[in-house]
């Protein structure tokens, strides 16, 4: 059901990211890199409306990270991983 949500919508360009002293185009790339990880490391069954929740937490969780701009791959797919291992407590701590 994941094909569903179209991850396009969520991607972002630097123009929207603010500014970071110059990292802007790399702090788009990684936001862009979770919204990826977290859409390809969902399962296949998942609701629709969940996937769009998660994906919608991304922006709210990262954007103000500092650490956005030099975070490792490895650490955005640990991150991911651990989301969508523990939905239930992310989704609520989003309402």
């Amino acid at each position: 059901m994941k094909e569903i949500v179209v991850i396009h919508d969520y991607l972002v360009s630097e123009a929207v990211v603010g500014d970071w002293e110059g990292d802007e185009e790399i702090v788009a790339e990684r936001i862009n890199e979770i919204y990826h990880t977290v859409y390809d490391l969902a399962e296949e069954d998942i609701a629709p409306e969940v996937l769009e929740q998660l994906l919608s937490l991304v922006w709210d969780t990262w954007i103000g990270q500092e650490a956005l701009a030099e975070i490792e791959s490895e650490d955005i797919y640990d991150w991911c991983r651990h989301m969508l291992e523990n939905r239930e407590q992310y989704l609520a701590e989003q309402n």
